[in-house]
């Protein structure tokens, strides 16, 4: 059986994040998941943790599945004082990779996770902002935009999967269903194939 941990990196702001989609993309992930054999453990960061505990969870972790909103082109600040704290324990990478008996060894490359992560996103801004050259991300690619999350999990070894990301959130035409029904396409790929 195969370990999963989807960490829930949502911040409550009263009448803009309330929480609920984010709820809903991790619900249908365990369901998916769990249906196809997997074991979950979660973790919502703004309920609380004991750091120790998960950077054990993370150990334990042969996958990892962040769920986030986007907030101001990054993580919400909890999300990043989570990572903060709980990769510091020492656990999770030897050092950051370099050595001074072995020139071929570069930085970054000290990770001691041997699993992948799962980026899943969700935005105010339009899909048609990314990729594009006159967007207001520059040509970047969704990934591209968010490297900083994608290096975090990097540095300590782990592989990206394919990302999941939801768009135009507020413009109240959005079809959960819809939405829904692609991330279950994302995960068959990501977790099946």
């Amino acid at each position: 059986m195969k370990n999963v941990l989807i960490i829930n990196g949502h911040q409550y702001y009263d009448g803009v994040a309330k929480g609920e989609l984010t709820q809903n993309i991790i619900g249908k992930a365990d369901e998916f998941l769990t249906k196809n054999g997997f074991e979950v453990k979660h973790t919502h960061i703004e309920k609380g943790y004991v750091i120790e505990k998960e950077a054990d969870k993370l150990l334990w972790a042969d996958y990892i599945i962040f769920q986030y909103p986007v907030y101001w082109m990054g993580t919400p600040w909890i999300a990043k004082k989570y990572f903060d704290e709980v990769l510091t324990q020492g656990k999770h990478y030897v050092s950051d990779g370099r050595s001074r008996e072995d020139a071929s060894k570069t930085y970054g490359s000290g990770g001691l996770l041997k699993g992948k992560y799962m980026l899943s996103l969700t935005y105010n801004c339009p899909k048609s902002e990314f990729e594009n050259p006159k967007g207001f991300f520059d040509g970047l690619s969704l990934d591209e935009a968010n490297i900083a999350s994608h290096k975090i999990f990097q540095f300590c070894g782990l592989r990206p999967m394919q990302s999941y990301s939801v768009h135009d959130i507020f413009k109240g035409d959005m079809n959960l269903e819809e939405e829904l029904k692609r991330l279950e396409a994302v995960l068959q790929n990501n977790f099946l194939n």
